[in-house]
């Protein structure tokens, strides 16, 4: 009976350990990013103050997307923005990149009003590009899925606009 326990004892150790090891291995083959779907190959900042360091130490723009879990069009722009593979390489090589899912303090951030999904540029220099934006007047940095072009474009803006002189 004692030899049998003790068997039973080591399948079950044997069998936890296993379970163990595949969960441990499962947790790195997936790891949580920065990116939060955004784009897995692009290196993100974790806040904005490191954003506006990388920034100025990269001379870089700091591309700030503003966007929330539980909001559609958040997601609707997430899967467009992911998918597409010039903004995925402009973003990865060009920009310092920053996604949040709560407002900053910087009121900068935030001119006309705390809506998601909302994008921002800041140069170098520190100084938000209020001068770029989307293309609805009622929420000026707000992107669609369909704006992606557009997007594009005011990517290439932030980067033709870079202040270097501060």
């Amino acid at each position: 009976i004692m030899l049998h326990s003790t068997l039973a004892l080591s399948l079950l150790l044997i069998a936890v350990s296993s379970n163990l090891a595949m969960a441990i291995k499962k947790e790195k083959r997936a790891p949580q990013t920065l990116s939060r779907g955004w784009g897995d190959e692009i290196t993100w900042v974790q806040t904005y103050e490191e954003g506006l360091y990388q920034a100025k130490k990269s001379n870089k723009p700091l591309m700030v997307i503003h966007h929330l879990e539980d909001c559609q069009y958040c997601q609707a722009l997430k899967k467009a923005f992911a998918e597409n593979e010039e903004i995925q390489e402009m973003a990865q090589n060009n920009f310092v990149m920053l996604n949040l899912m709560h407002e900053t303090t910087d009121k900068n951030l935030s001119p006309d009003g705390q809506y998601v999904p909302r994008i921002m540029f800041i140069d170098p220099s520190l100084t938000v590009r209020a001068d770029i934006t989307g293309r609805y007047s009622n929420r000026l940095y707000t992107y669609e899925p369909q704006d992606i072009p557009f997007l594009i474009e005011n990517m290439k803006k932030a980067l033709r606009l870079i202040q270097t002189e501060l």
